[in-house]
């Protein structure tokens, strides 16, 4: 069964250094000091301070993709133009994450205007290819592969960042990506995080391989020459180098009309896939409004809305507010417990109404203070509830990845987001042009009757959700935490973190985590009962083992799990209203660095 979060992957892929009994107790760690941490002056102990800088500040998944952004600052330009620097830095540095290949979403706060403004930068599915011609292709399988050529969608991140910078830029495009081009033909040493996953990547294609065939010589020799590359290895990727070059030097058209389009069509077409070139010439990336909701103590959570899952996290926080959960300790069962309850309320709307608003109506309700408080009073304050179908709001109205936020000496900051869906995507990599195609058709049902079905010409249901929040009604924080469905719980368990419990911005991303995996899924058939209906709570090793007990009398089923894979990638900026002064963090379970000038 396909989950959202990185739990489904996380049995088959799991690190050696981790152990798993079957019966869901605690992982052990094997081959690992039982040394403890330091102590520290301030804060708290398994923390480490935030970043505080007056004149701009970047927080990505890489050290050198968050230089690259303050070199970019430096130089004249925007918080956009330096989150573009960083997003093509991140696609080569970090290719387990995101890459060209793949989508964006992105929220900018202007400061000249006082607004927000989101874009949706998601691929379609080909136009010529309908549900009837991919099931005859899928040969009965109730389910799109996650690798080949069919679960490929339209790349939409280049024509985003065109869009981004149509706007918001200062710098011309081709000086904005001559960092990543220097460092692809130089290259530039492999990072530790991303050195272990291009290793289970590699393991993963290999073993997919022998299930669904498919052209994986191409990503071989870019990526896996030598097999895997190790930390601290030097990787150069020339053929991105030049694929950049020729996008900063000729456009956005370059990709989706030009020379490097007919490349991708045509490599495309050999793999069996349905594209045709005015898919690639007809792509446009969408500008949408975000939607707020407001917690408390003047805190508003603000998501774009679907075809992405943001509106989950907004689902959640109203669940949350109806109960004061300050009165407990932020370890207590009791916390945990209503976070999951509320997790598994807001994902079963999402299986059921999440979709391409240009194909489904999204229900208006969805979001009200009303609907919040129904759906709060299903949670059982003493039980996990054994299942929970989708609510009934009113209709009238209306895996991997990598996230990364900016913001400049203009008050500017941005929240962006960036992936190729599971992994570095579905193994294709088109002639001579460095970079994977994305897998994100995954997520699209086969049931002709889901809002999420797959239908020609259509965006399918997204994972990657930019975030920000506001605070007395003005843009405080811009922030994200990557990783599949871990990412809307991910969103609510930092605000409750710094709302509920007054940590900083670094202790809100270190605390440990928990991430619910199972429940209903928005590829499944909509008659079909859920496989999966309590689903498994996922908990970091800093969650007491009483609490853990505690939880499992309550009928929750509880694993331990201690390598930090399955629970996100976080990074943060917020901005002072009174002096302007940043503070950044950075997620201690990736390599990046939050840092600023």
């Amino acid at each position: 069964m396909l989950r959202l979060a990185f739990g489904a992957l996380l049995i088959a892929f799991s690190s050696p250094a981790i152990a798993q009994d079957t019966t869901g107790s605690e992982a052990v760690a094997i081959g690992k000091s039982t040394i403890g941490g330091g102590g520290r002056p301030i804060g708290a102990d398994w923390s480490r301070s935030p970043v505080i800088a007056r004149h701009g500040m970047a927080a990505t998944a890489h050290p050198l993709a968050t230089q690259v952004a303050l070199d970019i600052l430096k130089s004249g330009g925007s918080a956009v133009d330096a989150a573009i620097a960083a997003n093509a830095a991140l696609g080569l540095m970090e290719p387990t994450g995101n890459g060209i290949g793949g989508d964006l979403f992105a929220i900018v706060h202007d400061p000249k205007t006082g607004k927000f403004y989101g874009i949706n930068g998601s691929g379609r599915s080909p136009k010529g290819q309908s549900l009837a011609q991919l099931k005859e292709k899928l040969g009965g399988a109730d389910a799109l592969p996650p690798v080949g050529p069919l679960p490929v969608t339209v790349p939409g991140t280049v024509d985003a960042w065109f869009e981004l910078h149509g706007r918001f830029g200062k710098l011309p495009m081709s000086d904005i990506l001559a960092p990543t081009v220097q460092y692809a033909r130089e290259g530039h040493p492999v990072a530790p995080v991303i050195a272990m996953y291009l290793d289970r990547a590699l393991r993963s294609y290999e073993r997919r391989q022998k299930a669904t065939p498919f052209d994986f010589s191409n990503a071989r020799a870019t990526w896996f020459a030598n097999g895997a590359p190790k930390a601290g290895e030097i990787f150069k990727n020339p053929d991105l180098a030049n694929t950049l070059e020729t996008i900063g030097r000729d456009g956005r058209d370059a990709f989706y009309q030009g020379e490097l389009a007919r490349i991708m069509v045509g490599y495309l077409q050999r793999q069996g896939s349905a594209f045709a070139l005015e898919d690639f010439a007809d792509h446009r990336s969408e500008w949408v409004d975000p939607a707020c909701v407001a917690y408390r103590k003047g805190y508003e959570l603000c998501e774009l809305p679907p075809n992405g899952q943001g509106f989950a996290a907004l689902q959640m926080v109203n669940i949350l507010k109806n109960v004061d959960l300050a009165q407990w300790d932020r370890a207590s069962p009791e916390v945990l417990h209503y976070i999951t309850e509320a997790k598994r309320l807001a994902y079963a709307d999402v299986a059921r109404f999440y979709a391409d608003t240009d194909f489904a109506q999204l229900p208006a309700g969805l979001l009200s203070d009303g609907y919040g408080r129904e759906r709060f009073a299903l949670i059982d304050p003493a039980r996990a509830t054994p299942e929970f179908g989708p609510g009934e709001p009113k209709l009238e109205g209306e895996g991997d990845t990598t996230y990364l936020t900016v913001a400049d000496k203009d008050g500017m900051m941005v929240s962006l987001i960036q992936s190729n869906y599971r992994g570095m995507g579905g193994g294709l990599t088109p002639d001579g042009l460095g970079f994977m195609f994305q897998d994100r058709g995954e997520l699209f049902s086969l049931d002709s009757a889901h809002p999420n079905a797959y239908e020609p010409g259509k965006r399918p249901f997204h994972t990657i959700i930019p975030a920000f929040v506001k605070k007395d009604g003005k843009p405080w924080m811009s922030f994200g935490l990557m990783g599949g469905g871990m990412q809307p719980q991910g969103h609510v368990q930092v605000l409750v973190n710094i709302v509920d419990y007054g940590m900083n911005l670094q202790e809100a991303g270190d605390a440990a985590r928990l991430n619910h995996d199972g429940g209903r899924q928005p590829i499944e058939p909509l008659t079909d009962p859920s496989a999966d209906p309590l689903g498994t709570l996922n908990v970091e090793p800093g969650i007491p083992q009483a609490t853990i007990d505690r939880l499992r009398t309550m009928g929750h089923v509880v694993r331990v799990v201690d390598n930090g894979i399955m629970f996100g990638g976080y990074q943060a900026i917020a901005r002072d209203p009174d002096t302007g002064v940043y503070t950044g963090a950075t997620e201690m379970r990736k390599d990046g660095q939050a840092s600023g000038y």
